[in-house]
C-alpha cells in the first residue's frame, strides 16, 4: 500500500458514480483493449450509464456539478485502474468543465453544450496539429466565414474519442488581415458531412483512446456553436482559452498520478511476494536496494500528489495568481509526468524482470506513462512559458 490514499479525500469519485464494482469491471477489460488496439467502447457506455460523463455539468442542468479539483480526484481514481479509459473520457470532461466554468461566471454562451452533455452528447477535442507547437493559440487549419456560420478545413491529430464523439471542439485561423489573424473556436457536429476520420492510431501506449486523425473539409459550424473568435497568440487567451488550459493540464496530470500510484502498489506487492535464496528464503522486501527503490518512488509520488491538488484547489476556489497562472498549470503537468515516469521505472526494476512480460500490468503501465510527454504542454513549451513568465516577456513577439 502506498503512503497516499487511492484518491483525494473528497467524495467526488463516489458522487460521480465511480464505485468499486464499476472500477473492477473497467479494469478487467483494460489489458484486452490494449492487446487488441481497440476503443474502450464498453467502458464509455458503462461510465455514461453511471452518470460519470455528466460529472462536470452543473447540478442545475442535470449533472453532478463537480469543480476542477473534484474531477481531478475522480480521474485519478479511474486512471489507477484504467488509465487509457480515463484519458479518453478526459477530453469530454474538459469540454464540459470549460462550459460549466463560463456558465457559473454568468456567461451562458455554452449552456447548449451542457444541456447536450446532460442528454448524452459526447464531446472531443481537435486541437493538435502537425507543425503547431502552440495549439489553441495558433492553427494550421482555416476558418472561412459563410452565411450563418463558418466552414472549417484542416487536419487534426490526436482526436480522442474518435469512434463515439457527437461533437468535436476545433480551432482554426481566420486571417482576412494577414497581420492580425484570428482564431475561431467552434464545435463540429458528427452529422455534418465535411469531415473524415483517418484511422492512424497504432501507438506505444494509451491505445484504447483510439485518437485518430480528423480531416476537416469545409465542415460547417453554425454561429451559435462558435465558442470564441479571438486574436491569435496569447492576446487571445481569454476566459474560455485559459479555462481550457487549466482543465487540460490538471486532469492530464491527475491521470498520470493515478498511473504512478498503481505502479508503486504493484511493485510493493511484487516485492513482498517474491522470495530470495540469498536472503534465506525471505521476501525481497528485506533487500536493501528494493527498500531504497520503493522509498524513492514513494517520496516522488508524495510530492506529485499535493502539487496537483494544490493547483487544482486554487483554481477551483478562485485564487488570484494573475499572470502566474499559465506557468503554474504547465509546471504542475510537467512535474507530474516526469515523476510518474520515474515511479514506473523504479517499479519495473523492482519487478525483477516480471514486468517485461505482456501478462504483467506493469508492462502496459510502462508504455502508457511514456505518452505523458506528448500531451500539451510539452517540455519545450513548458520551459518557454515558465521562463518567459518569470522574466516578464511572455507573449512578446517574436517568440525567439
Amino acid at each position: 500500500m502506498t503512503l497516499a490514499p487511492e484518491a483525494a479525500t473528497t467524495d467526488a469519485p463516489e458522487r460521480a458514480g465511480l464505485d468499486t464494482e464499476l472500477l473492477d469491471r473497467l479494469a478487467g477489460r483494460t489489458a484486452g483493449y490494449d492487446r487488441d488496439n481497440r476503443f474502450c467502447a464498453e467502458d464509455v457506455e458503462d461510465l455514461a450509464a453511471a452518470g460519470y460523463l455528466r460529472a462536470a455539468v452543473p447540478a442545475e442542468l442535470g449533472g453532478s456539478g463537480m469543480r476542477l479539483d473534484e474531477v481531478c480526484a475522480a480521474q485519478r481514481r479511474l486512471a489507477y485502474r484504467s488509465a487509457p479509459t480515463a484519458m479518453a473520457v478526459n477530453m469530454h470532461h474538459l469540454n464540459c468543465g470549460v462550459a460549466a466554468e463560463l456558465w457559473r461566471s454568468g456567461d451562458r454562451s455554452l449552456e447548449w453544450l451542457l444541456a447536450d452533455a446532460a442528454a448524452g452528447g459526447i464531446f472531443a477535442y481537435g486541437n493538435a496539429e502537425a507543425g503547431n507547437d502552440l495549439p489553441l493559440l495558433y492553427s494550421t487549419a482555416r476558418a472561412e466565414p459563410v452565411e450563418g456560420g463558418w466552414r472549417i478545413s484542416g487536419r487534426k491529430m490526436f482526436g480522442t474519442l474518435s469512434p463515439v464523439w457527437t461533437r468535436m471542439c476545433v480551432h482554426a485561423a481566420d486571417d482576412p488581415d494577414p497581420g492580425n489573424p484570428r482564431i475561431v473556436h467552434a464545435y463540429v457536429d458528427r452529422d455534418d458531412p465535411g469531415f473524415e476520420i483517418v484511422e492512424t492510431w497504432d501507438t506505444m501506449g494509451m491505445r484504447a483512446t483510439q485518437s485518430h486523425d480528423t480531416i476537416l473539409d469545409g465542415a460547417f459550424v453554425p454561429d451559435e456553436h462558435v465558442a470564441r473568435i479571438v486574436p491569435a497568440g496569447l492576446a487571445g487567451a481569454d476566459a474560455f482559452v485559459l479555462a481550457l488550459f487549466a482543465w487540460a493540464e490538471l486532469t492530464f496530470a491527475s491521470v498520470y498520478v493515478g498511473i504512478a500510484q498503481r505502479a508503486l502498489d504493484l511493485a510493493v506487492a511484487d516485492a513482498r511476494a517474491k522470495t530470495s535464496i540469498p536472503l534465506g528464503g525471505r521476501s525481497m522486501a528485506y533487500h536493501p536496494y528494493v527498500q531504497s527503490a520503493i522509498a524513492d518512488a514513494a517520496m516522488e509520488l508524495e510530492a506529485m500528489i499535493p502539487h496537483v491538488e494544490r493547483v487544482a484547489a486554487d483554481w477551483s476556489s478562485g485564487v488570484d495568481h494573475g499572470g502566474l497562472w499559465a506557468a503554474k498549470l504547465v509546471a504542475a503537468k510537467h512535474r507530474v509526468v516526469g515523476g510518474a515516469q520515474r515511479v514506473v521505472d523504479a517499479a519495473m526494476e523492482v519487478s525483477g524482470g516480471a514486468g517485461m512480460f505482456r501478462r504483467h500490468e506493469l508492462e502496459r503501465l510502462y508504455r502508457d506513462v511514456r505518452c505523458g510527454g506528448f500531451h500539451p504542454a510539452n517540455a519545450s513549451v513548458t520551459r518557454e512559458v515558465v521562463g518567459k513568465t518569470l522574466l516578464g516577456v511572455l507573449g512578446e513577439e517574436p517568440r525567439w
